[in-house]
């Protein structure tokens, strides 16, 4: 995610780290090569492109815009209920330190280390990392190790392990059903964010964006070039620019559990619970909190 104060009139016109630019960069270059090559033919055969009218492109380009912005309206959507997603983790997790404290040392450190390693794991569940490793970095092997869904396994055995321990008559039934809402809302949170990593958008409607702006990009300096010559590289840039950059960043927001610089900072967030879990069991050895490196917080 990328975390900058807010730009000056310096920083808007010349600022590339923490921007979109540097990944539509090749892009644009290519466009300006066609342009400038649609100029110069322009300039050596007059008349060459005189039929090519700029008025059909001003209304393909006012529907690729409205059509543009309801993608990444859909985009931005996926990306703002992850980050609720993952508040939501971040709540249940301190709400359960909180509900643990009157917990024996045993038992609330294989509670809360166990919610770290559900987060953990949930992070590289999303991102396709091992899964496995990064549990049992925090909660140690067992059963959970070979189940089709390690984090889910984990957050079943802290459920049964609050639920003995409510049996044995250690925590008493108020206190185990408020400890069991919250392992139910962490289950609601994978399960959220599952759906909107295994359901992207419809290929066929990006795709059609896709080409539609490419081919738009690619067709506008021939219409432009007779009528303004070198001039025409100013609308031609500008609109490559505002329209790759909105399809690049859709792209990124798309999949909001990427490692793109939009994407959310997972990594950070887990370290906040890693931090907060150890802080609760008294230790004094945090790990770092996470900041941003040119910006781009991950």
């Amino acid at each position: 995610m990328i975390v900058r104060p807010r730009p000056g009139l310096l920083e808007v016109l010349f600022a590339l780290q923490g921007t979109i630019l540097l990944q539509i960069l090749g892009r644009i270059g290519f466009i300006t090569l066609v342009s400038i090559l649609a100029v110069l033919a322009a300039q050596a055969w007059p008349g060459m492109f005189a039929q090519i009218s700029a008025i059909p492109f001003a209304l393909i380009g006012i529907s690729l815009s409205i059509f543009m912005s309801f993608r990444n309206s859909v985009c931005y959507e996926r990306w703002w209920e992850a980050r609720k997603l993952w508040g939501s983790l971040i709540i249940a997790t301190r709400s359960l330190a909180r509900l643990t404290a009157t917990f024996d040392e045993a038992d609330r450190q294989v509670l809360l280390r166990g919610l770290c390693g559900f987060t953990m794991g949930l992070l590289a569940r999303l991102r396709g990392g091992d899964e496995v490793a990064a549990i049992a970095r925090w909660h140690p092997q067992g059963a959970w190790s070979t189940a089709p869904n390690p984090t889910d396994a984990v957050l079943q055995e802290l459920g049964r392990l609050c639920l003995r321990l409510s049996d044995a008559g250690r925590i008493n039934p108020i206190l185990h059903s408020q400890i069991d809402g919250q392992i139910g809302a962490l289950a609601q949170v994978q399960a959220g964010c599952e759906r909107i990593a295994n359901t992207p958008v419809p290929f066929t409607y990006s795709l059609i964006l896709h080409r539609t702006t490419y081919v738009f990009c690619l067709v506008l300096p021939f219409a432009l070039a007779g009528a303004l010559g070198w001039w025409a590289l100013l609308p031609v840039l500008l609109s490559s620019y505002t329209f790759f950059g909105l399809d690049a960043l859709g792209d990124q927001l798309e999949d909001p559990f990427g490692l793109e610089p939009n994407d959310l900072p997972l990594d950070a967030m887990a370290r906040t619970v890693e931090r907060e879990m150890l802080a609760a069991l008294g230790s004094d050895d945090l790990p770092p909190a996470l900041e941003p490196v040119d910006y781009v917080l991950t």
